[in-house]
């Protein structure tokens, strides 16, 4: 895998410890897509010494060019150092890497299910569905309001529900709660966020009775966050285990049937 430099065209923070970032990398931003990432060097020399997974966040065109950006939340040192940058500084990065999110074009109702930063995953998806007349629902779910995306910055087709753990807005509660109200009306599901939230799902679509199952063609796809470092399989640092044995989440995925996760 070809490591690039990326030209940062501008940042700022969106909410709370969270940045967006728009970047200008031709050879990258060609084969992205929603569901997919990119491995970002995070730091000056080698320390960082390990690049971070970042989900393709959203995609424009200017000029002819495609360009792309980035959401992430500030956790750490390579992250602080990453909020730092501005327009025209450069970053080091490669990819585009992993399986991205599969969409049956006969799907016309989409049902988003984002637990806390999991939304960065999903917004270029919506904004992609949402452009081809499709209908969607975002479920959106995180600790307290501060650290929800805000609803403006979406299409406004989007019907945005959001919950939060400490019921500063919302329904007081975890996004998984909503999910029985909505999966009879959704023709497909697309989640992005902790495990614990997607083993809620699997419980949630079992008892629903919805007709989410292998045998209906509707498809449940969970785009699984694990630690990465190196994003092309070679470190095995993602392996996560499956009813089909040992799968890694960069290679393998990130993106995930359900019934490939779950039985």
């Amino acid at each position: 895998m070809k490591l690039e430099s990326a030209l940062v065209l501008s940042q700022e923070q969106v909410y709370q410890d969270t940045f967006l970032m728009w970047l200008s990398c031709p050879p990258v931003a060609k084969g992205g897509s929603p569901g997919r990432f990119v491995m970002v060097h995070c730091g000056d020399g080698l320390d960082p010494l390990l690049p971070r997974p970042m989900s393709f966040h959203r995609f424009r065109s200017e000029r002819s060019e495609r360009q792309f950006a980035i959401l992430y939340d500030v956790r750490g040192r390579g992250t602080q150092w990453l909020s730092r940058r501005r327009a025209s500084d450069e970053l080091a990065l490669f990819g585009p890497l992993g399986r991205g999110f599969a969409v049956d074009p006969q799907a016309q109702n989409l049902l988003l299910v984002a637990g806390g930063l999991g939304v960065a995953a999903l917004v270029t998806l919506a904004d992609d569905a949402v452009a081809a007349g499709k209908a969607v629902t975002l479920l959106q779910g995180a600790r307290t309001a501060a650290k929800l995306f805000p609803a403006h910055l979406l299409p406004e087709e989007v019907e945005v529900v959001s919950t939060t753990d400490d019921g500063s807005t919302g329904h007081k509660g975890y996004v998984t709660e909503l999910l029985p109200q909505y999966l009879s009306w959704a023709d497909a599901v697309f989640a992005c966020g902790p495990n614990p939230m997607f083993e809620a799902i699997a419980a949630a679509v079992r008892g629903s009775g919805s007709g989410l199952t292998r045998r209906s063609g509707k498809s449940v796809q969970l785009l699984m966050e694990e630690h990465m470092g190196c994003g092309t399989g070679v470190c095995y640092g993602c392996a996560v285990f499956t009813p089909k044995g040992v799968r890694l989440v960069c290679k393998d995925g990130p993106r995930f049937n359900f019934r490939e996760i779950f039985r």
